[in-house]
C-alpha cells in the first residue's frame, strides 16, 4: 500500500525533482482514471491520495519558487 507523501518529504526535494514528480503523479492519476473506467478499482481512495500528493507538491513548489524570487 502506498503511503501519502509528507510535507517534510516534499520540502527536502529540489525544485526540478518536484516538477518531475508532479508530472509523474499527474500521469499516474490519468492512468488510474482510465483503468478505473475500464475495470473498477477495488481501492478508490487512491484517487484522493494521489490528488492530495499532487496538491502538496504544487504547494511546496510554489513556496520554494517564491523563496527564490
Amino acid at each position: 500500500m502506498e503511503k501519502e507523501m509528507k510535507a517534510a518529504e516534499a520540502r527536502e526535494m529540489s525544485v526540478a525533482d518536484l516538477r518531475d514528480r508532479i508530472q509523474v503523479e499527474k500521469n499516474n492519476l490519468d492512468t488510474m482514471k482510465i483503468n478505473h473506467a475500464i475495470s473498477p478499482l477495488e481501492d478508490t481512495s487512491k484517487f484522493k491520495k494521489t490528488r492530495h500528493d499532487i496538491a502538496l507538491m504544487i504547494t511546496v513548489l510554489a513556496e520554494k519558487e517564491n523563496k527564490l524570487n
